[in-house]
């Protein structure tokens, strides 16, 4: 018996390190907006230009460390075609988010953004037969949109009608992004590692966005100090170790899973904006708060309580 036990039990510690990689990415993902809104106040950079220079930056120290530590670049055709879709899909859904929050507001795209991911995650499992929906993953989804709907709020009058209507449609593009990338990352492929993929992939995504920063404020700055400490910061936790152990813990945990514990993006953003920048929750936000914590709460219990056997 001690026998037929033990690759379940070594399956279970391998699940429960991947849940905590995933909460660890959610919560630096969370420092990004606070370290992201301090180096536009301090260099006055567009957002799309700190987006590029985010995934640039990120990637670059990766790939560094890789050439320093003698690791060999990616072999093959099929990971450096993972390589380009991960720069592909991460340049669109950056640059799209940002450019839904300036035709609305932050709260309208990032309601729409975080709130859709999960939810076409889980259809494109129940779509291929990967995983169907259930109860509990049905009521998880609804405190999850209810909390982050209450946390972010709606936004203020004065948008129109197509301003709103082209702002959502570029967030669910946005989500779409990432929900492909949190599918992608869900499978691997033989010759490139997490950190290779993460590195090489964000570097090639930062150059895609230069043209875009370049005709949208353009991408000079004053590199004082202060600035480059807060753009190595920003490159170095929300961004490459944030998406590192994302993608290591989308190893053990279901996809949907894992989008539904990427909440804890809003989550702690919300928190640090409120202790840090002085920003008022008032008692629908933190209303919001808790409801977003009890679904990422349902949603690791859910992934502890089974085997989330790699997909």
């Amino acid at each position: 018996m001690h026998t037929s036990t033990a690759p379940l039990a070594a399956a279970r510690r391998r699940s429960g390190a991947g849940l905590w990689f995933l909460v660890i990415s959610g919560t630096l993902w969370g420092t990004g907006g606070l370290t992201g809104t301090l180096l536009r106040q301090d260099t006055g950079l567009s957002p799309i230009a700190v987006a590029g220079y985010r995934l640039a930056v990120g990637g670059a120290l990766i790939v560094c460390l890789l050439v320093v530590t003698g690791r060999r670049p990616p072999r093959g055709r099929a990971a450096w075609s993972r390589i380009a879709w991960y720069a592909v899909l991460a340049a669109v859904y950056q640059t799209c988010y940002f450019c839904a929050v300036s035709l609305t507001s932050v709260s309208l795209a990032t309601l729409v953004t975080i709130g859709a991911a999960p939810m076409l995650v889980l259809a494109v499992e129940a779509v291929t037969g990967r995983r169907r929906p259930d109860r509990s993953t049905a009521a998880t989804c609804a405190l999850a949109v209810g909390g982050l709907a209450a946390l972010v709020g709606l936004p203020a009058g004065g948008f129109g009608p197509l301003a709103v209507f082209s702002s959502t449609l570029l967030a669910l593009v946005s989500a779409a992004g990432f929900a492909a990338i949190t599918l992608l990352g869900a499978r691997p492929v033989s010759g490139v590692d997490d950190l290779a993929g993460v590195g090489y992939a964000f570097t090639l995504g930062g150059l895609l966005l230069v043209p875009v920063a370049a005709g949208t404020g353009g991408l000079g700055f004053d590199p004082a100090p202060a600035a480059l400490a807060l753009l190595v910061a920003l490159g170095t936790g929300p961004t490459a170790l944030a998406y590192l152990l994302y993608f290591r813990g989308l190893r053990t945990v279901r996809p949907g899973t894992a989008a539904l514990l990427a909440l804890l993006e809003p989550l702690v953003g919300a928190v640090l904006a409120a202790l840090l920048l002085g920003d008022r929750l008032g008692p629908v936000g933190v209303f919001g708060a808790v409801l977003l914590g009890v679904a990422v709460a349902r949603a690791a219990r859910s992934s502890r309580s089974g085997l989330a056997a790699p997909v």
